[in-house]
């Protein structure tokens, strides 16, 4: 189909983008803190909506689903934020970090598990790259993480959050949030490793600011302060979680104000906000306070229902509440029930995300066609029982919708599996517009290859009027005000201003070249003065980046 043209603003940063970016198209390797700050000012839209996609760390291996996927699709056009999920919190130091270790079992399970081979220690080939080139065997920067820094330079308004936590990573929130001094470490952690780049060298890979530029922002997933519906052996501290949970954020936000203010760049706070009111009440998550640090939220539209009930079908990402449901009110969800909950409160429904899935929850020997009728147990799926893709549900059996509840279910006589499709995207897509919440977004992006629920939000949010979203101020790519507009500040093209690269007066080193690699230690020439580069750079040229860039003066030369 053809896809929507960007906004003005997605234009103008990539216009931007192409005249100032400075490192990297050449394996990919990080750019520094400062050139990405050219890049990114304020949030994303695409006509004034949000549209979020989760990236997870583990899809690389089994389900084949790699950054450049996202180009190959189209999805990467329909996108304006995608959070790379997870990042993990340590148990005994309480902040953030990368390693090499398997995820275990039982409630210890995630103590120190971390996966930097896929973050930054995988190599790409140049067919499976989105620049189309080979990652070399020394880069600092390789894996997922140099992929979406490609990925940015494609599109240079697309942001990328680092998201901490999720259902499995959650257990050491509550100890990170619970006094001052654990917060500020915490989060200084977190703005070290990820926004600042400073990777622990595993495998060759890795060193100070070797991701410096990738991400945009921190998304916190937190499953759920203040409440033991999470998973069994997370830290929950029911009286104090809600108020530490809003310090946390504050300090998030005081934190990544102070370090944008270092490199010019506005940084993202987003959260992952749950559906249930008993959570939201136990975490204080519809706090309208907890609003003035994040720049927005997205709201938990799907797994309401699932197998863990193996007897009974019915929906799990229903948009409106069912009359039919038989279950207990207390467990009777809907994502305008969630909703309603935030905008009710007093949160600003242009801060809300709506939820939505690429994947569909299911059960088998499932003998009525209409929900809420008898099963024997969780759907068959290939990566979890009761759980599948929405690529391998979508033409299974038949299909249904109700849209008085805003639900889409299959059913082949066995099996009956609850799924969004482009009908019910539809629909929610004009529930954004009538509610004026600030977009969407999806878990995960993996299960539509294809990009067709995208393409269905694309069509109902992307084109007509525009929705509440203010981006900020993208960076201008006019010239200075200072200069007399009616001069050509372009010089004579009959002359090459360009010295040349061979030689640098006055100065013994190599003179430096912008079209040479650049490793680590390797010492040149430029403008009178001798630099030496901290690690590998391309194109980057000494002196315009300040301390933040890859090249530390030496002196006069």
């Amino acid at each position: 189909m053809t896809r929507p043209v960007r906004s003005r603003r997605r234009l103008l940063a990539a216009l931007t983008s192409a005249a100032v970016v400075l490192a990297g198209a050449v394996g990919g390797v990080a750019a520094t803190s400062a050139a990405a700050a050219t890049a990114s000012s304020g949030d994303s839209e695409i006509n004034g909506f949000r549209n979020v996609g989760y990236f997870t760390q583990w899809g690389v291996y089994g389900r084949d689903f790699q950054v450049k996927d996202l180009v190959t699709s189209g999805a990467a056009e329909n996108l304006t934020h995608i959070n790379y999920s997870f990042g993990n919190i340590h148990h005994q130091d309480l902040e953030c970090f990368v390693a090499n270790k398997a995820q275990g079992t039982g409630p210890n399970g995630s103590d120190g598990a971390g996966d930097a081979w896929a973050d930054y220690g995988m190599g790409y080939t140049a067919a499976n790259s989105v620049a189309g080139v080979a990652d070399t065997w020394d880069q600092p920067l390789a894996g997922s993480f140099n992929q979406l820094k490609q990925l940015k330079e494609e599109y240079p308004d697309l942001k990328v959050m680092l998201s901490i936590g999720g259902w499995t990573w959650s257990k050491n929130f509550s100890r990170a949030a619970a006094t001052q001094a654990s917060r500020e470490n915490f989060v200084s952690s977190c703005i070290d490793l990820y926004l600042k780049g400073d990777l622990p060298v595993i495998d060759g890979r890795g060193g100070p600011g070797a991701a410096a530029g990738v991400f945009d922002g921190i998304d916190i997933d937190w499953e759920w302060p203040g409440s033991n519906n999470g998973l069994e052996g997370n830290g929950v501290d029911e009286e104090n979680d809600a108020e530490n949970f809003r310090l946390l954020l504050a300090e998030f936000r005081s934190q990544l104000d102070a370090y944008g203010a270092q490199t010019g760049q506005d940084y993202l706070l987003s959260a992952f906000l749950p559906a249930n009111p008993a959570d939201i009440a136990a975490g204080g998550w519809n706090d309208p306070r907890i609003f003035d640090s994040l720049d927005y939220g997205n709201v938990q539209g799907y797994d309401l229902h699932g197998a863990w009930d193996p007897e009974l079908t019915g929906h799990q990402i229903n948009l409106y509440d069912d009359p039919a449901d038989p279950r207990e009110p207390s467990r009777q969800f809907s994502a305008d029930t969630a909703v309603q909950e935030y905008v009710s409160a007093g949160v600003d429904p242009a801060q809300l995300g709506l939820g939505m899935a690429m994947y569909g929850r299911g059960w088998k020997g499932a003998t009525s066609a209409e929900p809420w009728g008898p099963a024997t147990g969780a759907g068959p799926g290939t990566w979890e029982a009761g759980n599948e893709d929405y690529d391998v549900l979508k033409n299974l059996g038949t299909g249904y919708y109700d849209a008085e509840v805003g639900a889409a279910w299959r059913y082949d006589g066995n099996q009956w599996w609850s799924l969004d499709t482009p009908q019910t995207v539809a629909q929610k897509s004009q529930y954004i517009r009538d509610e004026g919440l600030g977009g969407a977004m999806w878990w995960d992006l993996s299960g539509d290859e294809d990009a067709e629920l995208l393409d269905a939000v694309a069509a109902g949010l992307f084109s007509g009027g525009a929705g509440p979203v203010d981006p900020g101020t993208p960076t201008d790519p006019t010239p200075d005000p200072t200069t007399d507009p009616t001069t050509d500040p372009t010089p004579d093209p009959t002359t090459d201003p360009t010295p040349d690269p061979t030689t640098d007066p006055g100065c013994s080193d190599p003179a430096w070249a912008s079209d040479q690699v650049y490793t680590g230690g390797a010492v040149v020439a430029h403008g009178g003065s001798t630099w030496r580069a901290k690690w590998w750079t391309l194109g980057e040229e000494p002196g315009t980046t300040g301390q933040w860039g890859v090249w530390e003066e030496l002196g006069a030369c």
